[in-house]
């Protein structure tokens, strides 16, 4: 099996995220720090983003890919081998829905944190440049993170937080956390005994919040210790053997899980739905209210494409399935979503 090379770091949770599906899969990889010795001589991506996936090309050359969600897909094309995504594809569809709001929502907890707390901001600026060039004289590291962290804090209001919306990403960190909690109690993952690609999704968030950035990790591990320590265990999942059996069945979907999509329609999908409208019109932000508060910040176009795939892959579900689907979403908000 060809080695793969993955070049990332720590405090991506895109890096965390793809790494542990990596881990889990048993894929041959190589781990490389972007400016490191090892990443001289790999190809760049088109866009410059964090993780990149070194794979071949049909003819042989190697290309980097971005993107940790259809990367995930695209692993699933090269290897059958413990799979991360549902056979049944109406779960396959919850899954999907579940790793985009990790992806999309749970990065504005994520940055926020980081980036809007002094002691958050002291942390990340000291120990990301050091990641990169452990090396570097002290005076060059501390201008470095010194201005790597006042760009952050600039790009605040691009993922939307402002003394706004604080109130409403601050909540929903919490409420996720004790929903995550509960479901645990019952479940070894969010898709059953087995991991999906939204376990890996809700990971390498969690990985920053409940470990790196010590605001969030001193409420994760105040409130909900048990995500704490399943967040280490998600790191490396290589020693569990997983079977066709440990699937979440749609015959037994927990409340837990239904909680959780009910998280999803509180909090994301109005954002996405005022997002999409807000692009459409050309609008220079988005205003909206989201769990009964107001929210505001610039238009995200990538999540104008999160609505159209999400709508897509509910197109795309058989007739049978679709139901299945629609009748797990009645309820939790999420439907609002497929309403045309």
């Amino acid at each position: 099996m060809t080695q793969l090379t993955i070049v990332g770091v720590p405090g991506s949770p895109y890096s965390r995220k793809l790494r542990a599906v990596l881990r889990y899969r048993r894929i041959p990889h190589a781990w490389v720090l972007p400016g490191s010795p090892e990443s001289r001589g790999l190809p760049e991506p088109r866009v410059a983003l964090l993780p990149r996936l070194i794979v071949p090309s049909d003819d042989g050359t190697l290309e980097a890919r971005v993107d940790s969600t259809p990367l995930i897909r695209e692993l699933e094309t090269r290897y059958r081998d413990r799979s991360v995504i549902p056979p049944d594809p109406a779960m396959a569809f919850l899954d999907a829905l579940l790793e985009d709001y990790a992806d999309e929502w749970l990065t504005k907890p994520m940055f926020h944190y980081r980036w809007a707390f002094a002691a958050d901001v002291a942390r990340a600026a000291a120990i990301l440049p050091r990641w990169l060039r452990p090396g570097m004289p002290e005076a060059q590291a501390i201008a470095l993170g010194t201005e790597f962290a006042e760009r952050q804090i600039a790009r605040l209001a691009v993922v939307g937080s402002n003394e706004t919306t604080a109130p409403v990403i601050e909540d929903s960190y919490r409420r996720l956390l004790a929903l995550l909690d509960a479901h645990l109690t019952g479940s070894r993952f969010v898709m059953g005994s087995r991991p999906g690609a939204a376990d890996f999704g809700l990971f390498g968030q969690l990985t920053q919040l409940t470990l790196f950035d010590p605001t969030p990790a001193a409420i994760a591990l105040r409130t909900a210790p048990r995500v704490v320590a399943w967040v280490d265990v998600v790191e490396d999942l290589s020693g569990v053997e997983p079977s066709e059996a440990d699937w979440l069945s749609r015959e037994a979907v927990p409340d837990t899980v239904r909680a959780l999509l009910a998280e999803v329609g509180r909090v994301y999908v109005p954002f996405l739905l005022a997002n999409a409208a807000a692009l459409e019109r050309g609008a220079e932000r988005v205003e909206c209210t989201i769990d009964g508060r107001p929210w505001v910040q610039r238009p995200f176009p990538y999540q104008r494409k999160c609505v159209q795939w999400l709508r897509e892959g509910r197109a795309a579900l058989a007739p049978d399935d679709r139901r299945i689907v629609d009748a797990l979403l009645a309820g939790t908000g999420c439907e609002h979503l497929f309403v045309a």
